[in-house]
């Protein structure tokens, strides 16, 4: 191929296979156009490296090459995926669950998932309408199958699509089955190897009956019955932002006994350009506006909002001022816990075998709920499919109330092995009328933890470094913090670092170094004499390295509650300018 663009050896290689192998004409056009333009950053960025399976499975930008989500990366993936379950479980049937969001294509790389999985033989359990990702995970474990696939880029923008593979116990891919069905995708070279041609025969549309047997089992979550009999009417505001969260959630709070549920017209319709927000990320305060808006005009009792693939919920209430505020994911996973721990203690169900899990990077508060409540707390990596393997761990052994990480995922109940805003959001609402129920509002419930186990405050700082040269810095950023830690922060001697890399704690005090027990991850962490954690993680898929900043103070009196809150925020200030991330 004749062009003027400089491009590494590799990258040109690649687009000349493209260019020349076994591809449709519309996908060989688009790729002309895009060397006609002399385009030569989106061309090596398209091809400079294969889409890989990151802590969410495969994530990328919609398009043509290698490193972007097209039928192709999708098809070659999922024979590599056929190919490990035929070798995994030979002389049997294997089977499939599939479902996907309201981005755009999900739907069409839904269906080349069913082409490839029917055309080797297995047995496909197909949502022909968009579902939430934690009824795949449920469905899984329902139908009895050996693995399945989700099709979504969960909050990224609209330009992105993504792909979660999961396993026979409804969690995602974890070691060794992740390296392996890697290992498996690299030995495909080429689109000739992909088996593309659909066998109706394999492939059974899933109806009804998984979604009620899904909402049968998110019905025995509720703790308290009777109390929500008292409070049914407490008045909810939910937004889908345009995904998959309508099909299940309304429905789960009416099973919950909310009959006063009103749903945000504006994002209420499935919609992959996400017309009214940037990023349909409930964690993005842009994406909770209008329902908050609207929350304003009812006097609502209580916000929800959901993801386009309903596994992260975001949450609006009233502080002490009766001004709406967001609460952030660590706030509202401990809050959770604490409600949970509190209801089970009450009705008598904790048994001293129970437990629950937390993510390096969440509040440490967690840990003291659970401790106050004499539960065990388990801590894991970053992603849920972390949580999902203890959970498969101690299954018979110990039972698993509930579990969160600060991006605003939860699950309660052990029938969905991911986590789940369709069970959370109704758990939250069950919270909120328990409050109620009391004469509280949730902030001041939130207020009462603080002065049983500490004010903890948390704050997130995300540097977007894209592309290839952006891998590199990120890379470089990692190195430096490594070969340089920091001595102190904030005014306080960092007294233990641990590098989830080596797999090793070492306190700086006695020069006692010890294992973390969990596998390698590209996560580092430094604890201070006053009790402060700073966490440097680069995303599994996404290009951006994450600082995760968590300080806390006592808190004696609810009078206090906004001093001390000032105080933990120019701690959070000082540490953001100690380590020059502004």
């Amino acid at each position: 191929m004749e062009n003027h663009l400089s491009l590494e050896p590799a990258v040109q290689t690649k687009i000349n296979a493209w260019l020349e192998g076994g591809y449709d004409a519309d996908t060989k056009a688009k790729l002309q156009k895009i060397i006609d333009a002399g385009d030569a950053d989106t061309l090596t960025d398209s091809f400079y490296k294969d889409l890989e399976f990151g802590t969410g499975g495969l994530r990328g930008i919609m398009g043509v090459g290698s490193n972007r989500m097209n039928r192709y990366t999708v098809g070659m993936a999922t024979q590599g995926l056929s190919n490990y379950l035929l070798k995994s479980f030979p002389e049997q049937q294997i089977s499939v669950a599939i479902a996907h969001d309201s981005r755009n294509n999900s739907d069409v790389f839904a269906n080349v998932v069913a082409d490839v999985f029917s055309a080797n033989g297995i047995k496909v359990y197909f949502f022909k309408e968009l579902r939430p990702t934690p009824e795949l995970s449920f469905a899984i474990r329902h139908l009895g199958c050996q693995s399945g696939v989700v099709l979504t880029a969960s909050h990224n923008p609209k330009e992105y699509n993504g792909y979660k593979a999961y396993w026979n116990d409804g969690g995602q891919v974890t070691a060794p089955h992740d390296k392996n069905i890697i290992a498996e995708v690299n030995k495909i070279q080429s689109v000739e190897q992909v088996k593309f041609k659909r066998n109706e025969a394999n492939i059974e549309f899933i109806l009804d009956e998984v979604d009620q047997a899904y909402l049968d089992k998110v019905a025995t979550l509720s703790v308290d019955p009777a109390m929500i009999q008292r409070q049914k009417d407490l008045k909810i505001v939910f937004t889908p932002i345009h995904g998959t969260g309508i099909t299940l959630v309304p429905r789960a709070l009416e099973r919950f006994g909310f009959t006063n549920v009103h749903v945000l017209e504006a994002q209420a319709t499935p919609d992959g350009n996400f017309p009214t927000v940037v990023y349909p990320n409930p964690e993005e305060k842009d994406a909770m506006n209008l329902a908050m808006q609207k929350a304003r005009e009812l006097d609502a009792d209580l916000v929800l909002a959901t993801d386009p693939d309903a596994d992260r919920v975001g949450i609006a209430v009233k502080d002490q001022k009766g001004e709406w505020v967001l609460l952030n994911g660590n706030q509202t996973a401990a809050l959770l816990t604490y409600y949970i721990l509190q209801a089970w203690k009450k009705a008598g169900k904790l048994t001293g075998r129970e437990y629950v899990v937390n993510t390096i990077v969440t509040t440490d508060l967690i840990n003291r709920v659970a401790e106050g409540f004499g539960v065990d707390c388990y801590e894991t990596l970053t992603g849920f499919k972390y949580i999902a393997t203890i959970m498969r761990d101690k299954e018979g052994e110990a039972q698993y109330i509930c579990g969160g990480e600060e991006s605003y995922g939860f699950l309660v109940g052990d029938f969905v092995r991911d986590k789940d805003a369709v069970s959370s959001c109704a758990m939250i609402a069950e919270m909120v009328a328990s409050a109620k129920d009391q004469g509280k509002s949730l902030f001041e419930l939130m207020i009462q933890m603080y002065q049983e186990f500490g004010f903890y405050k948390e704050d997130l700082i995300s540097l977007t470094k894209k592309g290839h040269r952006g891998a590199q810095e990120i890379q470089e950023m990692m190195q430096e913090l490594r070969e340089n830690p920091p001595q102190t922060i904030a005014g306080s001697d960092v007294v233990e670092v641990i590098d989830y890399k080596t797999g090793f704690r070492k306190n700086l005090k006695t020069g006692q170094e010890t294992a973390t027990g969990l596998e390698s991850s590209n996560v580092l962490q430094f604890l201070t004499e006053d009790g402060t954690k700073v966490s440097a993680r680069p995303s599994g898929t996404e290009p951006k390295i994450k600082f995760y900043f968590s300080v806390r103070e006592p808190l004696a009196t609810a009078g206090e509650f906004e001093q001390v809150g000032q105080k933990l925020d120019q701690k959070i200030q000082q540490i953001i300018s100690d380590l020059k991330l502004k």
